[in-house]
């Protein structure tokens, strides 16, 4: 079973834009021609979206060949499969890269032993909340809000990766 996802480079140099497509067109295997449009959080940028199918773990591997370029913002997900947990995936420049689990219907998920980890090393309650504000993405989330907002009612290509 095919897995798929979606996209989101929501922040892009217009002089970067043709290097993600190739890195895009690497991952799954056929040609790639994303559309771009203006970032109104951030004038100079362009952003796109796009839905892929591609098999599992494709999430992984786009997120891999996009960290390449520092200077964007993107975010990948991949919905659960049979058997496989769903994941997203987000990178901004001034945090690198966070991953999290997803269930069927978008929640994050945080594992036990994640839990477990964050438990036996806390401190104060406030090392406590930090802790799980860390391991829930929040601060990813909260510099990505403004570039999401962005991308409502914005165009979306789809791909598929071939074989």
């Amino acid at each position: 079973m095919p897995a798929r996802g979606v996209l989101y480079v929501h922040s892009c140099p217009p002089a970067v834009c043709a290097h993600i497509e190739w890195a895009v067109a690497r991952v799954l295997g056929v040609p790639v021609r994303m559309e771009w449009t203006t970032q109104p959080a951030d004038g100079a940028a362009l952003r796109s979206e796009c839905q892929w199918t591609g098999k599992v773990g494709t999430a992984g591997d786009l997120a891999s060949a996009l960290k390449a370029w520092s200077m964007i913002r993107f975010e990948v997900t991949e919905d659960p499969t049979e058997g496989v947990d769903g994941e997203r995936i987000v990178y901004v420049p001034s945090r690198g890269l966070h991953r999290s689990t997803m269930s069927a219907n978008g929640d994050l998920l945080v594992s036990e032993d994640r839990l477990r980890c964050l438990l036996a090393n806390a401190g104060p309650a406030e090392s406590l909340s930090h802790g799980l504000e860390k391991l829930l993405g929040s601060a990813w989330d909260a510099e990505l809000e403004p570039y999401r907002y962005a991308g409502d009612g914005a165009p979306v290509t789809r791909l598929y990766q071939v074989g």
